[in-house]
């Protein structure tokens, strides 16, 4: 008796298995239904019989022994690869354009395609390099993700075992400041505060949350792995990208980390693995957040991971007691990422300085051996690849092993214990390190090893339900990511990350309908991440229409009632060719390294870092002059001092000049006016110190967290962790006393 219906859907078949597990094929990968017992299966390798590995009824472990022997050496290399970027994006942007893809041969416009067909680089690398993991970035909208999804798993599943691709994205639900929040429509994704943001919230189970809403979208998109979270403890003020953590403190890092990959793993109806589930990508193991002066291993200048606090396994603890140690039945984080960091002098075993994912300590004997875990270990991107400058972004990031040529970096990677290697599309490199192995072990060893790594990858694709249904609905999706509901709570926690710092004489909230003065923002010419320069503009730094909601927009102070300034945090390199190393700064004003260490701690190649007494100033100084301008034009009327913070940042230079300063971490511009207006009450506590003075910041321990001298405002409040005001005065609430130091 047939226990199972099929239906039609865009380019595929649904199939409904009554009291089983549905499943999904392609109209065009030529795979065939088995029916066994009354229901359907899918013969992925075509050989006529349900194998193992084809056979839902079974436990996960027997399905991954079973393919896995059935899976060729160059099968399992092409698991272990993961693409470089990935875009499905027809918008005019350098972003867009860099990772853009021919079709036969042609650009996107002569080909007379669309942007959700595979590019002719998509399926070389599917076809003929095995390659299984995707890193998907810009997209057009939900249902052009959900097509291209369609198109990719379609491709692949008519090729030899069948095997699903796993896409996955980096974080992509921060909001654009500009775009204007209708509790009563949905928009192309939810918009959330950054992880910074969301550690302000001091609220784990907002995050938690924000996993499930984040998950069921990206589910939408045809993703099943996050490259996140990045719960690095950011003991270093200065790094670039510290807002990309909770913070500074172990503690609420761990919370964080637990409620974030717990929400993303866990299907509610479960409350394990299941269809709305997506494999949490951890990082970065053993923490990035101590790098030496603050410089990024994104780049050779800042490579080294420095200790001097001896705080090593304080940085272990987000990931040891809080990503591997879920509350629900996923529990642990699918997978981990290692930094890009050499953590100097911190293998007691081997006494290599190498990045950490060849670093054996590291991988093998701390997380595999004492910390037992059991997920997937994903490199960082490109680190496999040449680094020629130490000051650019697109190039490798072969910490340490410099002189080894490529297929010599990923023997050493495999042999430390790692299994996938991140932006690496090409297959030879890991065959070539494979019969390395055969050389140096013999067969049977290697075999056994690619064995291990593989099935560790198929584990994640098996518990995300990709070998039964890989497919999404085009027309679901569109109703599921950015719909209303997700889009509020999105907005509802921008709001609750905002963190007032000061409310001289009580002045916020101000009455809608009052006059305002919001002066442009001067940017001096600058360099983006990949080098590419950022033209000299001067900008009004908000939607006015979105203002006018609130406010009477006025062009000159004289006519308003009050000013809010719209500035960032301050921005700078500890780098640059002329001068080499230079200090990063936190302050506006030009600054000299004047309390800076004599010499560098890390000085393994031979180089010296040191730049003591040597001078720097952040690229949006003028973000300052604005504020004084604009205090002195305003004279006695209030300033309000509205910053996107992506670092502490030294609000001296203007706290005493403005009457009220509100600190945000990339929300939209409207839930800062909701807060200015009283619309909302601010409730965001600080996720880290906020620095007296320079000083402090070069004298504190890049390991160490609360090592700063916090400074305190012409009000007597200090800035410190955990410190936030509402209309009341300061907060000290149950997430105070939980924990504030």
């Amino acid at each position: 008796m047939k226990k199972y219906t099929t239906t039609e859907k865009d380019n595929y078949i649904y199939v409904k298995n009554h009291e089983g597990k549905d499943i999904a094929y392609s109209k065009e990968s030529g795979i065939s239904i088995l029916e066994i017992d009354g229901f359907a299966f899918k013969d992925l390798n075509g050989n006529g019989v349900l194998d193992p590995y084809e056979d839902w009824r079974l436990p996960i472990e027997e399905r991954i022994e079973d393919l896995s022997r059935q899976m060729t050496i160059e099968q399992i290399a092409g698991l272990m690869l993961y693409s470089q970027h990935q875009s499905v994006s027809t918008e005019d942007s350098i972003f867009a354009k860099m990772f853009a893809g021919t079709y036969d041969g042609k650009s996107l416009q002569e080909s007379g395609k669309d942007i959700s067909d595979l590019t002719d680089q998509q399926k070389k690398f599917l076809k003929e390099d095995n390659l299984r993991h995707i890193l998907l970035t810009l997209v057009n909208d939900a249902k052009t993700a959900a097509k291209w999804n369609n198109n990719v798993q379609g491709f692949v599943e008519g090729l030899g075992l069948g095997i699903p691709a796993n896409n996955s994205s980096d974080p992509r639900h921060t909001p654009s400041a500009d775009t204007e929040f209708n509790a009563g429509a949905g928009g192309d994704i939810s918009k959330w505060p950054e992880p910074l943001g969301l550690a302000a919230t001091f609220d784990t189970e907002l995050v938690r949350g924000f996993g499930q809403v984040a998950s069921k979208e990206y589910r939408a998109l045809g993703i099943t792995t996050a490259l996140s979270p990045q719960v690095d403890i950011a003991t270093e003020p200065r790094w670039m990208r510290f807002n990309g953590t909770f913070g500074e403190d172990s503690v609420l890092s761990t919370h964080m980390a637990e409620a974030y990959c717990d929400g993303f793993q866990t299907t509610e109806e479960t409350k394990g693995w299941g269809k709305e589930s997506v494999n949490a990508m951890v990082k970065h193991w053993p923490g990035g957040g101590s790098g030496e002066a603050g410089r990024d291993a994104h780049y050779g200048f800042g490579k080294y991971a420095v200790y001097p606090g001896n705080n090593f396994e304080e940085h272990l603890k987000p990931f040891t007691e809080g990503a591997f140690k879920l509350k629900n039945g996923t529990k642990e984080a699918a997978a981990v990422m290692p930094y890009y960091t050499i953590s100097y002098n911190q293998d007691h075993k081997y006494n290599e300085n190498v990045g950490n994912s060849y670093n054996k300590f590291i991988i093998t004997d701390l997380l595999r051996n004492k910390y037992n875990y059991e997920g997937v270990v994903c490199t960082d991107w490109m680190i496999t690849k040449d680094a020629p400058t130490i000051d650019s972004f697109l190039v490798g990031k072969c910490w340490g092993v410099e002189t080894m040529g490529e297929a010599e970096r990923h023997y050493k990677i495999l042999m430390a214990g790692v299994d996938q290697f991140g932006g690496n599309n090409e297959i030879q490199p890991i065959l070539d390190a494979y019969n390395m192995g055969v050389k140096e072990h013999g067969g049977e060893f290697m075999r056994n090893r690619f064995e291990t790594s593989g099935k560790r990858l198929l584990r994640n694709i098996f518990k995300t339900g990709l070998f039964e249904n890989p497919y999404v609905d085009p027309q679901e999706s569109e109703a599921i990511v950015g719909n209303k509901e997700f889009m509020k709570a999105g907005y509802n926690a921008q709001l609750k990350s905002i963190v007032m710092l000061k409310n001289k004489n009580n002045i916020l909230p101000i009455s809608e309908n009052e006059k305002v003065y919001i002066p442009k923002r001067r940017l001096k010419e600058g360099m983006d991440w990949f080098g590419n320069v950022i033209p000299a503009s001067e900008i009004f730094p908000v939607e006015k229409k979105i203002v006018e909601k609130y406010y009477t927009v006025v062009e000159k102070p004289e006519e308003a009632d009050f000013a809010i300034v719209f500035i960032e945090s301050p921005d700078s390199v500890g780098y640059k060719k002329e001068e080499g190393y230079i200090p990063v700064t936190l302050q506006y004003r030009p600054y000299t390294a004047e309390y800076a260490r004599e010499e560098s701690i890390a000085n393994d190649d031979g180089e010296s870092r040191r730049y003591k007494n040597k001078s720097n100033t952040a690229t949006n100084e003028q973000d300052l002059d604005i504020i004084l301008e604009t205090k002195e034009a305003m004279k006695d009327k209030p300033v309000i001092v509205s910053m996107n913070c992506k670092n502490p940042t030294v609000v001296s230079e203007f706290e005493n000049k403005v009457e009220s300063i509100l600190i945000n971490f990339n929300v939209q511009t409207q839930a800062v006016l909701d807060l200015i207006s009283g619309r909302q009450e601010p409730s965001g506590l600080l996720p880290f110190q906020m620095p007296k003075d320079m000083k402090t910041v070069e004298e504190q321990k890049e390991d160490t967290a609360h090592d700063m001298e916090c400074y305190v405002d012409e009000d007597g409040h200090i800035y410190d962790f955990a410190y936030g005001m509402n209309y009341k005065g300061i907060i000290v609430d149950e997430r105070v006393n939980k924990y504030k130091k």
